[in-house]
């Protein structure tokens, strides 16, 4: 019947706002007074504010507008300065790396300096949110699985910008500043090295973030089925019986022969995001480094077959060119 369809008549239980539990003396009070959105509502907690930064926070946010700035000033500043152009050709513009010319050594501002310092804000910045997720939680006596998952993100990020860049011996390398020109680097890269899609570990990323996203699916719309049974308060009701989480469970198992458990499942999908970025990140560092064409690597490893000769083949193996390392 409609009425138990939850996610038509969803009830917004609102009590007084909540500043939270109290904290240790030294951190820094919460900020601002508490309102509701009824919107937010709709999705999730009404409640927003009091707001926490403390140091870590304030100096990320800092570091974090100081990079926006400088990129947005670039964009301004190649449109002639005139912000509507900014606006109406934003998907095309973009902040490049240095020329392959320059290394790893600092470039001219205008051929890549603003890039290298736009990137050093933008990585303290992440740096100092990283360390605010951790040490939040430590702070709320929580553990610090949300650090550690940022932190795999972080991962990719790294060897997108820096770790890899510098193996390469090029500044070059990084990826640019831009929507469209972030998305055509990508397209390049991939056609550079002989496809991506035969990377393995590019197909494992694509794997954990196909299977996070339906587990990630599948648990939701589990909790929302059994929400007329108190299904959100997954915790209390882990060791009951004939409750939400017994049939949910129940369903599962009817259905696939197997079921996580109300813990259990927080881990499949904690573990499938994670692994997203981790082996995205690996395939991301070989590429280049220490495989020149991933095509080639296929045929060679029985992957890939070879594809038939009807005329000449075009592509060629980089490490037979004349000159190529040995």
């Amino acid at each position: 019947m409609i009425e138990y369809q939850t996610i038509f008549t969803q009830v917004q239980a609102r009590g007084h706002a909540h500043d939270g539990i109290a904290m240790d003396r030294g951190t820094w009070p919460r900020e601002g007074k508490p309102f509701f959105n009824h919107w937010l509502g709709v999705i999730g907690n009404a409640q927003i504010g009091p707001f926490y930064l403390g140091t870590l926070g304030l100096a990320s946010l800092v570091s974090g507008g100081l990079a926006f700035f400088i990129i947005g000033m670039n964009y301004l500043a190649s449109v002639n300065w005139n912000p509507i152009q900014m606006v109406r050709q934003l998907f095309w513009l973009s902040l490049d790396p240095p020329a392959p010319k320059y290394g790893l050594s600092f470039p001219p501002l205008n051929e890549g300096g603003w890039w290298m310092i736009a990137s050093f804000f933008l990585l303290l910045s992440v740096m100092l949110w990283w360390g605010r997720t951790y040490w939040r939680a430590r702070a709320l006596g929580l553990g610090t699985h949300v650090a550690w998952a940022f932190a795999s993100a972080i991962w990719l990020f790294l060897v997108l910008g820096l770790i890899r860049p510098i193996l390469m011996g090029s500044w070059s390398e990084a990826v640019p500043y831009g929507i469209f020109s972030h998305l055509d680097w990508t397209a390049a890269f991939s056609i550079r090295y002989g496809n991506l899609f035969y990377n393995p570990f590019h197909a494992l990323s694509i794997v954990f973030l196909y299977g996070s996203t339906l587990l990630f699916a599948m648990h939701g719309a589990t909790i929302l089925a059994v929400h007329r049974f108190g299904g959100e308060r997954e915790i209390e009701q882990i060791t009951d019986r004939g409750t939400a989480s017994e049939r949910a469970a129940l369903f599962w198992r009817w259905t696939m022969g197997f079921n996580a458990t109300m813990e259990s499942i927080h881990r499949w999908a904690w573990w499938f995001a994670v692994l997203t970025t981790l082996t995205g990140g690996i395939g991301i560092l070989l590429t280049g480094t220490a495989v020149d064409n991933w095509y080639l690597w296929a045929v060679k490893h029985g992957v890939a077959p070879q594809y038939p000769d009807y005329w000449p083949s075009v592509t060629v193996d980089p490490s037979s060119l004349p000159g190529a390392p040995k």
